[in-house]
């Protein structure tokens, strides 16, 4: 599937293909059940006519003999039939979230322009409510069994009757489908606002820390009620639109049973009816109201698995943020990494290059612009929205598969991210690595403390975000895991800015024992004077321009406004 053709209709016609063998096994179950459900009054009839009415005990028993079988017949076509479609949605919703999680994990990236709260909300509620369009369809499928049924029946009857209920069902059917565009209208506003105030709710809880500090709390608060206020208001006005539509389908659903039960009572005056044939159409017309209600359930039903269906679209048919080429691992080079007039945001005509076995630092005077080099060397910035040319081992990077770029360019972001689960699984990133090459790499980011701050060692368990860690912890444990994964080259922004004086000078230079040797290239972004001091020579931008360039310490002697932002 493309992603110009991912759309609401798409999902949910795609959810039917996909459970099809589901699908088709319970509405032939589920049409079995109300069949025979449809027929237990006419069979009641004909027992009351055949073996009531003319005590014949023998055809009494036999009449009993098969509405057993009939009822059994019932209770096993809904029990297995009902198993296979709630067996449907639950598979549906299983696939459509694996989707979803996949989308989001891209490694291009996704345009859907919604927030990690909205991702949620979509995964954990559009999926599930999108997946109900395999149920609509056996349910449908089900009352429109019951309702031809229990039609044929009454014609078998009396073909007034039968044609009344042929047509006047059709009828109520298309009449309560009139207010389907603005149940699926309603139901999106809703799921819109929840996902909104789910969003909401996960930004407001990932920066408690820094509202508290700032003692914004209370206004995040209002904020959230405020969202909250208008989930409310929004859902309370679907439930009002889905009751309308429930009441209105209950009142033309009884004046239409009372309709028919009242013609089918003149006839048995008129002496055009049996006794038995009077109880079978009353029984049918009351079993219809099940069907006819059914199918008003349907669409209520659909309407919502709609709206969710155009929102997981949404999600599934976003455009890739960039469009990598297919060329496998480059060959690697003298220049593993190199800038050529690269001009992106705030850079403007930006040329670096990063040798093999050098540590480079570029010291950029407006952190937007450490910014937006961070973006451009970690492969987030589409083609067409740069000018110059980004080459790893001397081929343009936008040629590479992205798996054959990032086996070469690892950017360790200055936002870490860690992620609930044992340190070590923190550190090797789901890859089997020897603790020796673990306890090295924890050692040269000046991370000891936080194995030896534990009994458990590597085993001990960090949770969400690695909240149990201070920040400068984290940092640290980010660097070790990038360190553990040896990269040809490594790229770190600000690393140790939650760190102390004394510990940055020491991770300096282990970091420099570490990675100052053999072919591998480094990129320090950074403001730290511990930091600039290990590198080969410093690239300085200001304005979007390389500035200038050298070692630090002549850098140092040499340019005032360098010494004033290292030495500050």
């Amino acid at each position: 599937m493309t992603v110009a053709e991912t759309t609401g209709g798409v999902v949910l016609r795609r959810a039917l293909r996909r459970q099809r063998a589901r699908v088709a096994g319970g509405i032939a179950l589920l049409c079995t059940h109300q069949a025979t459900e449809a027929l237990v009054p006419v069979a009641i009839g004909v027992v009351i006519d055949s073996a009531v009415a003319t005590g014949d005990v023998r055809a009494l028993l036999l009449s009993l003999a098969a509405l057993a079988a009939l009822f059994t017949v019932l209770a096993f076509a809904y029990r297995a039939g009902a198993r296979l479609a709630f067996a449907a949605v639950e598979h549906e919703a299983h696939a459509t979230r694996v989707e979803i999680v996949r989308s989001a994990l891209d490694p291009r990236g996704r345009r859907s322009g919604m927030r990690d709260g909205e991702l949620l909300s979509v995964t954990a509620s559009d999926a599930e409510l999108s997946a109900f369009v395999v149920r609509v369809a056996g349910l449908t499928a089900a009352a429109l069994t019951a309702i031809v049924v229990a039609a044929v029946a009454l014609l078998v009857v009396d073909i007034p009757l039968g044609l009344g209920v042929l047509i006047g069902v059709p009828l109520l059917v298309v009449a309560l489908q009139r207010m389907a565009p603005l149940l699926t209208r309603r139901s999106t506003s809703q799921q819109e606002a929840l996902a909104a105030t789910t969003a909401l709710a996960v930004d407001l809880v990932s920066g408690l820390r820094v509202l508290r500090g700032i003692g914004a709390q209370d206004h995040a608060a209002r904020r959230y009620a405020g969202a909250s206020r208008h989930a409310l208001d929004v859902t309370l006005r679907a439930a009002t639109t889905k009751g309308l539509h429930l009441g209105l389908t209950t009142t033309v659903n009884g004046l239409f049973l009372a309709t028919v039960a009242g013609f089918a009572g003149w006839l048995a005056l008129q002496g055009r009816l049996t006794i038995g044939e009077l109880v079978a159409v009353v029984g049918l017309a009351q079993f219809i109201a099940e069907p006819v209600q059914t199918l008003g359930y349907c669409v209520q039903l659909f309407a919502m698995a709609r709206a969710s269906a155009g929102r997981v679209a949404r999600v599934l048919g976003a455009a890739p943020v960039v469009q990598p080429g297919d060329a496998g691992p480059p060959t690697p080079s003298p220049s593993r990494l190199t800038l050529d007039g690269v001009s992106y945001a705030g850079l403007d005509d930006v040329s670096l290059r990063v040798r093999a076995g050098e540590i480079l630092g570029v010291l950029a005077y407006d952190p937007s612009e450490a910014e937006a080099l961070v973006a451009l060397l970690a492969g987030r910035v589409p083609r067409a929205d740069h000018r110059g040319t980004l080459r790893v081992d001397g081929v343009p990077a936008d040629e590479l598969h992205i798996d054959a770029a990032r086996a070469v360019v690892l950017v360790e972001q200055h936002d870490v991210a860690l992620f609930e689960g044992t340190l070590r699984d923190n550190l090797s990133a789901g890859a089997s690595v020897d603790d020796e090459v673990l306890r090295a790499a924890v050692r040269a980011a000046a991370a000891e403390d936080v194995l030896a701050a534990h009994p458990h060692g590597f085993d001990r368990l960090l949770t969400e975000r690695g909240a149990n860690l201070s920040g400068g912890q984290r940092q640290r444990i980010g660097l070790a895991r990038a360190l553990v994964a040896d990269p040809p080259v490594l790229v770190l922004h600000n690393p140790t800015t939650a760190v102390d004086a004394v510990t940055e000078g020491l991770l300096a230079t282990r970091l420099a024992e570490a990675r100052g040797a053999g072919t591998r290239g480094t990129v320090v972004i950074t403001t730290s004077p511990a930091l600039l001091r290990i590198t080969d020579r410093v690239a300085v931008i200001d304005r979007g321009r390389v500035v200038a360039e050298g070692p630090h310490e002549r850098l140092l002697a040499s340019d005032p406004r360098y010494r004033e932002e290292t030495l500050r």
